[in-house]
């Protein structure tokens, strides 16, 4: 029997950030259901740090953990390039027109500019925006730094724990585990695909989190891309590819296909897609797949993330839904997670985000 304040369910980025962000101020227990954290989507990152991605509700998040990130010297500077060809120009122009204001600077680019990027590139493909604040990340190194950081703040971290069960325990909850009962004031539902499964076990509002697949792929190309080739997205999400190293390309057909939770695997469908679409670009030849991977992302109906308590399950919080973009908002979502579950003060630096926009209850 492990008593605490706090007990997380589910050890990747979000719950690890979660942990470390909570730090001293409560006991708090990770419980991970895989031998080791991050086995899913944490570790099956595209690994790309952009304010576009996941929209403008999610962009005050990305924006504000901005700052977090390159001090801790996870980001590293690449760009990125939406390109459009005659179906993407009205997505192209919805997008620059649904961030102005945001702060986040999109630059208009021709044909010319394009070509002078995307040497090659097919003539259907005509307008462009630039978005150079877009950075690579290390995912690897971040998840790292927050599962050591809730470490040495005296968290406690299960592995191979599963959740059987979770119940009542007077005013707080027990939860069953393969490795034990964990007994706690609070549960955070930061489960990622898994989010759902964890709700109805616990009786809490049945928001929908589903997750969707995405596939990536590693390949060798001819010729062989620029180091400094900015990451390339199409308008319309029919692909995207970013370098690295050795030459290689990571290559997605931006798919999304509902799946149930599971330790999801590529479909050779969607990579012979992938590679189909890269190849009409006109940029060069696929000369080997060398390597492929899929993971989920988990989505409340919204596309927003779900932040907070549930009414209906008191001292039930929701730490979940952050589809593929968890990992580059981890910081804000930390910060404003931890003021949230232990009733503290919001940090200076997400204080201008409106929380409420992300609470459990829009769905009630």
């Amino acid at each position: 029997m492990i008593r605490t304040d706090i007990a997380i369910i589910g050890a990747g980025m979000a719950g690890a950030s979660l942990a470390a962000e909570i730090g001293a101020g409560a006991r708090v227990v990770l419980i991970e259901s895989e031998s080791r954290p991050g086995y899913h989507a944490t570790g099956r990152s595209a690994a790309f740090w952009s304010e576009t991605y996941g929209g403008p509700a999610v962009q005050p998040l990305t924006t504000a953990s901005g700052a977090c990130l390159r001090d801790g010297g996870f980001l590293r500077a690449r760009g990125a390039l939406h390109i459009a060809d005659a179906d993407g120009i009205a997505a192209l122009a919805a997008m620059r027109a649904e961030f102005a204001g945001s702060g986040v600077p999109l630059d208009p680019v021709d044909r010319a500019g394009l070509e002078a990027l995307l040497p090659g590139l097919a003539p259907a493909w005509t307008q462009g925006l630039s978005e150079p604040t877009c950075e690579d990340i290390d995912v690897g190194g971040l998840h790292a730094h927050y599962l050591a950081a809730a470490r040495r703040a005296g968290a406690t971290l299960l592995t191979d724990a599963a959740v059987t069960a979770i119940a009542r325990a007077g005013p707080g909850w027990r939860l069953e585990t393969r490795v034990g009962t964990v007994e706690a004031a609070v549960v955070v539902n930061a489960a990622g695909a898994w989010a759902g499964a964890v709700a109805a076990l616990a009786g809490a509002m049945p928001i929908a989190i589903t997750p969707y697949r995405r596939t990536m792929v590693q390949i060798a190309v001819d010729p062989a891309p620029r180091d400094d080739l900015p990451l390339v997205v199409d308008a319309l999400g029919r692909f995207y590819f970013k370098p690295e190293a050795g030459g290689r390309l990571w290559l997605s057909p931006h798919d999304e296909a509902p799946t149930p939770p599971c330790d999801a695997a590529p479909e050779e469908l969607d990579i012979a897609i992938a590679i189909d679409r890269y190849e009409r670009l006109g940029l060069g030849v696929v000369r080997a797949k060398e390597h492929a991977w899929a993971g989920l992302r988990s989505f409340a109906p919204d596309r927003a993330p779900v932040y907070g308590f549930d009414a209906a399950a008191p001292g039930f919080f929701w730490f979940a839904g952050q589809g593929g973009f968890g990992i580059q908002t981890a910081p804000a979502a930390a910060m404003l997670g931890a003021a949230l579950v232990t009733g503290g003060a919001m940090p200076e630096a997400v204080r201008a985000i409106d929380v409420d926009r992300y609470a459990p209850g829009r769905f009630a």
